[in-house]
């Protein structure tokens, strides 16, 4: 039997998580599914092979149905695990603009696109296990309580045993604790982080990281030793269950492959969260 969830450092007291506190064993997320007609974005059937859960969009910040049809069915295949990556209705600004919905508007939403990726997802013999917002989204129910209640309203009215996937400390986690969902803390392997913990906006210089090494060393200290050097040079401690590659982040497959052999080499087992 598995060990119980506990607590973990950098997460509010008494935080379930939906994995136990192993040594060494991680999961390795992306964000596909985000190609949209004749607009491609990365390499997903590749990036399928290398990681354990796959982020698939769901038709309101990116991607469109065959698109996601084609991701799900991938995945599938390759025995990855399949979330809802849900945003705001923004497929112009790529779900990375804050959009001011009342709670029970952005509620519809994610429920709307939970539900169209559960379709793709027992098409393909599967099912949808967790929830992870996207983009400015995302970063809205760290600290956006009326939103992160409404994503985690959307979720349990949905299926009450789907997971959040998102930053440890966040009002979406503590939200979804507080109505019984499991929750799964991420850490982000090529994205700059503040002091606080956060992720340094987009538009400021350095945010998002290039340099394949120094992002598989990184991701390789996230795990043994649960720290990340932040933006200013501080060191902040950080626990993840969930490590996140952006799959349209450039060189995102050899970014991705470096990891891989970078936490093989740290000895730690690449496991999706749900197992």
């Amino acid at each position: 039997m598995a060990p119980a969830p506990s607590a973990v450092p950098g997460a509010p007291h008494g935080e379930r998580t939906a994995v136990s506190a192993t040594p060494l064993a991680v999961d390795l997320n992306c964000d596909l599914g985000e190609s949209y007609g004749t607009w491609r974005l990365g390499d997903d059937a590749a990036m399928l092979s290398l990681v354990s859960s796959a982020n698939v969009a769901c038709g309101f910040h990116a991607g469109d149905p065959t698109v996601i049809r084609q991701t799900t069915a991938t995945a599938a295949a390759e025995g990855v695990t399949i979330g809802a990556h849900v945003g705001y209705p923004d497929l112009a600004g790529f779900g990375r603009r804050f959009m001011d919905m009342s709670p029970e508007s952005l509620a519809d939403a994610v429920l709307y696109q939970i539900a169209a990726l559960e379709g793709f997802a027992r098409a393909a013999g599967r099912r949808v296990a967790y929830v992870k917002p996207h983009g400015a989204l995302y970063n809205a129910v760290v600290h956006h309580v009326g939103q992160a209640r409404a994503v985690v309203a959307a979720t349990r009215t949905f299926d009450p045993s789907l997971k959040i996937l998102g930053l440890p400390g966040s009002a979406v986690l503590a939200a979804a604790r507080e109505e019984g969902l499991e929750v799964v803390t991420e850490a982000f392997v090529d994205r700059a982080y503040t002091p606080e913990g956060t992720l340094v906006s987009r538009s400021e210089p350095g945010s998002v990281l290039t340099d394949v090494e120094h992002v598989a060393r990184r991701a390789a200290r996230m795990v043994t030793h649960r720290e990340v050097e932040a933006i200013d040079g501080s060191i902040i401690s950080i626990h993840a269950d969930s490590l996140c590659i952006h799959g349209d982040s450039p060189r995102a497959l050899e970014m991705a492959r470096a990891v891989r052999a970078a936490l093989s080499d740290a000895g730690a087992e690449i496991r999706a969260f749900t197992r």
